[in-house]
């Protein structure tokens, strides 16, 4: 344990890492090597003592390599691999402050979002059991609701004061028409309630609920107070109460709303939020893309926005510094950086030396061979072969590709790549949703059936297609 985060789940060697890796991304074993060294090293550092820690800096890497070979995939599923803190952001959206555009700070900001919603979840779980068991009474109450008491006091002033109270003693503000009078008939329907609900019987029973604006919820996060690591939250929360919305769901889709709600009641924010800026400091992941853009080499037209301008705003950032957020002040010392571009039109040399000086690691990714397009199509986990069978099989329509088609899609998907803009496996994506365009179509009225797609029939769906360049290019 570190703090109140566990760092058990980034306590995998780098062997086992890239075998994670290979379910998801075909090929780039230097790049997953490299990453997998570097993520390894991150455990091995928070196993030494504190003063250690704080000399070794983090190993962050620059990515090489042209768009679709799978740069923000390894990324991507490497975060979820080890269960931490990830964002991933363009450093072509950032402008230097005082322009219109994000703050580079901002990208630290939803990291500790990120890792404080992570950490929220992890204490969730703890506390799941008495927050389904509170959750579960509540449910009872609202299958057979009771009459409400009636007010006696009509005096809105002393009723407001009096929850004002109730609030400053930490206990829940009840309205006083809130307030139950539960007859015996009502008693013994929610025992028979409650022993339905225990055996799993009212499931799918429809209820009435009423639960926080989630609209409300996004509207305080995303402002521009948010953004600037500042929290009106619990201000405005002790002056304004929360807006409220009433919902027909499922018991089961309710009963999870209130395990959140009750879950809420449970657990202490505070030492949430302390860990999940420790956890973000300690195993965090900033995926930067598009690092190129802001090369100076780069012809992309930037406007009045000095691309020189926008790294030396990011370098304190990836060198270390402290970043005010509405949770606490984050330290960006340790967090990983991974950077990556394309750099077709400009080369790492093209970045201001000190920002070089912070990505150690460069790794070249490979442009993708037809044999690596066949891989792709159909050994990851989440194959598109795969993908595009069970969407049509939902029509109950089984379709099946021979292997001969499958190849010949890789090599036409090969071909375009090298004819037109090289788009890496994106394309792959491109030639099989123009295949599978007519299929996709008339597969709801063909009621069932089985298609097989072979060599002739790719041939004869987008082989013309490809043969003509010009069509090619805006089709394909």
């Amino acid at each position: 344990m570190n703090g109140g985060f566990t760092v058990d789940a980034i306590d995998k060697t780098p062997k086992e890492i890239v075998g994670l890796l290979d379910q998801y991304v075909i090929g780039q074993d230097e790049a997953k090597k490299a990453i997998a060294i570097a993520l390894r090293n991150r455990y091995r550092r928070m196993q030494l003592d504190p003063a250690m820690q704080e000399e070794i800096s983090p190993k962050n890497m620059l990515m090489i390599g042209p768009t679709g070979v799978g740069k923000t995939e390894i990324a991507r599923r490497l975060a979820k691999i080890v269960h931490a803190p990830f964002t991933k952001v363009e450093a072509s959206k950032f402008t230097e402050v005082g322009y219109v555009g994000r703050d580079v700070e901002s990208m630290v900001r939803d990291l500790v979002e990120v890792s404080v919603s992570m950490q929220k979840q992890d204490q969730f779980k703890n506390v799941r059991a008495d927050a389904t068991q509170a959750a579960n009474k509540r449910l009872v109450k609202l299958l057979a609701p009771a009459k409400k008491k009636e007010n006696k006091n009509n005096n809105d002033f002393a009723n407001m004061m009096n929850m004002f109270t109730q609030m400053q003693n930490g206990q829940t503000p009840t309205a006083p028409n809130d307030q139950e009078e539960v007859t015996d008939e009502i008693r013994n329907e929610r025992l028979s309630l409650t022993e339905q609900l225990n055996q799993g019987l009212l499931e799918n029973h429809m209820v009435e609920i009423e639960m926080d604006d989630p609209q409300q919820a996004n509207a305080t996060d995303n402002n521009m107070l948010g953004q600037m690591g500042i929290d009106l939250n619990d201000t405005l929360g002790s002056i304004m109460p929360k807006k409220r919305i009433k919902r027909t769901v499922t018991v089961a889709e309710a009963r999870e709303i209130l395990v959140a709600e009750e879950s809420e009641k449970l657990v202490n924010n505070a030492d949430i939020n302390h860990d999940a800026i420790k956890r973000a400091e300690n195993t965090g992941i900033i995926f930067l893309d598009e690092i190129d853009k802001i090369a100076k080499g780069s012809s992309q037209n930037s406007g009045d926005v000095s691309r020189e301008g926008v790294q030396r705003d990011i370098l304190p950032i990836v060198e270390g510094t402290q970043v005010k957020t509405k949770y606490g002040t984050i330290d960006t010392d340790h967090i990983l950086f991974i950077a990556a571009g394309a750099f077709a039109e400009s080369k790492p040399s093209d970045l201001i030396a000190e920002l070089q000086g912070r990505f150690p690691i460069r790794v070249e990714l490979n442009d993708l061979s037809k044999a690596d397009f066949v891989r792709i199509l159909t050994e990851p986990n989440n194959a598109l072969i795969k993908q595009y069978i069970a969407l049509i099989g939902t029509d109950n329509v089984k379709v099946t590709f021979t292997m001969e088609a499958i190849e010949r899609i890789a090599e036409l998907a090969f071909e375009l790549n090298h004819e037109n803009q090289n788009i890496g496996a994106r394309r792959l994506q491109t030639v099989l949703e123009k295949l599978l365009e007519d299929l996709l179509y008339e597969g709801p009225d063909m009621g069932t059936g089985d298609v097989t797609i072979t060599e002739s029939y790719v041939n004869d769906k987008i082989g013309d297609i490809v043969q003509n360049k010009d069509l090619s290019r805006y089709i394909l």
